[in-house]
């Protein structure tokens, strides 16, 4: 895209909301966006150095330096853009999404990073900034991420199918129909749980009738979820990866268990320990009703759009 000079003065405003991955059988795979977002206001500044603003969910928690996520994730989009970084750069982030929790925080942050470093970059250019390119995001945020389908459930919203071409590096994102009868709940424990932790404990093989069982279940989840909601409990049903986890988040999976007992698809949300219950309008009071107590329940919706962008000042 060539070479721009970023404009001090310049400043956009990304939202991304959270999101849910793997959804039971669609482990790396299928995500699903939260209504849950976090806020985050990008200014080029001439005076030299990063400020980092951070209020809400990692407060005082996440680095204010240059090892921020968004602002090492902004750093890479420039430099696959061709880009030289500003002298000055102000990131001001209002986070709703919860860390550590199997919400994709991390993926907020990847694309929100990336999506502000291209309009910075497209004002630069005298190009219509709120124009991004969501093709460019999903890639770069699928590499940074390590797995696509949190960070393209961020990018697009709804409900996403995402599998990468190892060839050309490159992740392609489909939308999956949501039944309008569909209500996400989300059961958040006070336990927090590092992707990196999750997947440490994870099989390097699987049995082929695990696998052939998992596939199943994963391609009745795509109809379920846009057709026939009455098959949601069995298509949740996995067998990769929250079996392997269970000693990592123990009452979660106490919780799923008690759930699914009761009738209720309920998974892992993402590497957890969050649960995640794909339950059908007037039915969230009986989900609800499972929550002991340290656990926060969220109706968060299914947003039908992902990381949104607006130009608070050209410069």
């Amino acid at each position: 895209m060539g070479e721009g000079q970023l404009r001090p003065g310049a400043s956009v405003e990304v939202r991304v909301p959270a999101s849910s991955a793997n959804l039971g059988p669609g482990f790396d795979s299928i995500g699903c966006a939260l209504g849950v977002w976090d806020t985050c206001r990008a200014t080029v500044t001439d005076e030299p150095g990063l400020t980092v603003v951070v209020r809400g969910e990692g407060e005082g928690v996440v680095p204010l330096d240059a090892s921020h996520l968004v602002h090492r994730a902004m750093q890479v989009a420039w430099g696959e853009l061709g880009v030289t970084p500003p002298v000055g750069l102000r990131l001001e982030c209002e986070n709703a999404v919860p860390h550590g929790r199997g919400m994709g925080s991390s993926a907020t942050a990847i694309v929100t990073g990336v999506v502000a470093a291209q309009a910075l970059h497209d004002i630069a250019r005298g190009e219509d900034a709120e124009r991004v390119d969501l093709s460019f995001t999903n890639d770069l945020a699928a590499r940074l991420e390590g797995h696509p389908d949190n960070s393209s459930a961020s990018v697009h919203g709804g409900v996403t199918l995402s599998w990468s071409d190892d060839e050309h590096a490159s992740t392609t994102t489909v939308h999956l129909p949501v039944h309008p009868d569909v209500e996400p709940v989300v059961l958040a424990p006070e336990a927090q749980l590092s992707t990196a932790k999750a997947r440490s404990v994870l099989p390097l093989q699987v049995r082929l009738a695990d696998a052939a069982a998992n596939s199943a279940r994963a391609a009745l989840l795509a109809h379920a979820i846009g057709s026939d909601p009455d098959h949601l409990h069995a298509a949740t049903r996995e067998w990769l990866h929250q079996e392997a986890r269970r000693p990592s988040y123990a009452a979660s999976m106490a919780l799923v268990d008690a759930l699914r007992a009761d009738g209720h698809a309920a998974v892992i949300s993402g590497a957890g320990p969050s649960v995640l219950v794909l339950t059908r309008r007037g039915k969230v009071d009986a989900v609800r009703a499972h929550a002991g107590p340290g656990w926060r329940v969220l109706t968060p919706g299914i947003p039908a759009h992902g990381a949104t962008l607006r130009v608070l000042a050209r410069a």
